[in-house]
């Protein structure tokens, strides 16, 4: 953990480390880094940077309508009970969104699932993505990829309905 103080004010990086086993085994199966950062609560004077503009042409491409029961059930399902996740009354009066805001990690998955979909013998050594704007559950979103020439990189990335950029990811192939 390290705190910093950025543009927008405080800030604290948290790295957590996950690992998953099977069958009991003493050595991990996968190992996950995430790195989470924290800032201070938005100020009446903080002024957001400039949405970036999504790459177009992809040739993996997939829309997804976001709505409150995915939401929920992705929400159940990793065990966060943040609820601006799932309850619409709370994340719009209270925290101020004009939406439920779809998870980053799931977000995430759907990127990872793209490239299952669109090369599924691909066995994929890492995964890097970073969340760059906030998705709402008003409008569709869609998912993108792009594999490079070196055969082994997939850059994939997540738009909103505006096509803004949401998310930016990469794959790394064996």
């Amino acid at each position: 953990m390290s705190a910093k103080e950025g543009r927008t004010g405080k800030l604290v990086f948290v790295k957590v480390r996950h690992e998953l086993r099977c069958n009991g085994s003493s050595a991990p199966a996968i190992v996950e880094f995430h790195d989470i950062v924290y800032r201070e609560a938005k100020r009446a004077d903080d002024v957001e940077p400039p949405p970036q503009r999504a790459q177009t042409g992809a040739p993996w491409q997939r829309e997804i309508v976001p709505d409150d029961v995915l939401l929920f059930r992705y929400s159940a399902l990793t065990f966060n009970g943040h609820r601006i996740h799932y309850d619409r009354k709370y994340v719009t009066e209270v925290e101020g969104y004009p939406g439920l805001i779809v998870h980053g990690p799931l977000i995430a998955t759907l990127l990872m699932d793209l490239v299952r979909r669109n090369a599924p013998q691909a066995d994929v050594a890492t995964f890097r993505f970073k969340a760059v704007r906030p998705t709402f559950d008003l409008n569709p979103l869609r998912v993108n990829g792009l594999p490079q020439d070196d055969g082994k990189t997939v850059k994939l990335w997540a738009q909103d309905h505006e096509g803004w950029l949401t998310m930016d990811a990469v794959a790394t192939l064996r």
